[in-house]
């Protein structure tokens, strides 16, 4: 049995994404997929804007609801980008890449910390609309929830024809 930090090796190894890469697919992409220790022992997933921060994925939410309760009883959850997903039907495959992360996440309390949150989310989705959205920013405040996940573990992984093509092109 695994112990709390140990996570599973990928068995595909060659197919592994480097830090950098993954990192890389947090930056430029803006939605994931966050899955939850959901009512009943049934995983939940819920797609979700975010923004990766100094080491951590950050996204807001509602103040209540299914995704709060989840986390309120089980911190420990993950998170999925899908970077690339071309459907090759002539070769009965799909050349993909995408990243998987775990974690534990937190409600962010501080204020300061909040509102720093946010700036960094108008920043990523709204760039020519700052003012605005600052202004958004002011009017919900109080009703706005942030979340950080603290990532333990991250890996990526891409399609062995990508790693192949990619390897082609570096010879």
């Amino acid at each position: 049995m695994m112990s709390m930090h140990e996570f599973r090796e990928m068995r595909r190894k060659n197919q592994a994404l480097s830090l950098e890469e993954c990192e890389a697919i947090l930056y430029a992409r803006s939605s994931g997929i966050l899955a939850v220790a959901g009512d009943n022992d049934y995983p939940y997933t819920v797609p979700l804007s975010y923004i990766y921060h100094d080491g951590k994925i950050f996204f807001h939410s509602a103040r209540t609801g299914h995704k709060l309760d989840a986390i309120s009883r089980n911190d420990k959850v993950s998170f999925c980008v899908i970077d690339q997903d071309h459907v090759m039907p002539q070769e009965y495959t799909t050349y993909f890449r995408s990243i998987v992360v775990f974690g534990r996440v937190r409600v962010l309390e501080d204020e300061r910390e909040k509102r720093e949150v946010l700036e960094k989310l108008i920043a990523k989705y709204s760039p020519n609309y700052v003012q605005g959205g600052l202004q958004e920013v002011d009017k919900f405040f109080p009703h706005v929830c942030l979340i950080e996940l603290a990532i333990e573990r991250m890996t990526g992984k891409e399609a062995i024809e990508l790693v192949r093509m990619r390897d082609e092109k570096e010879s």
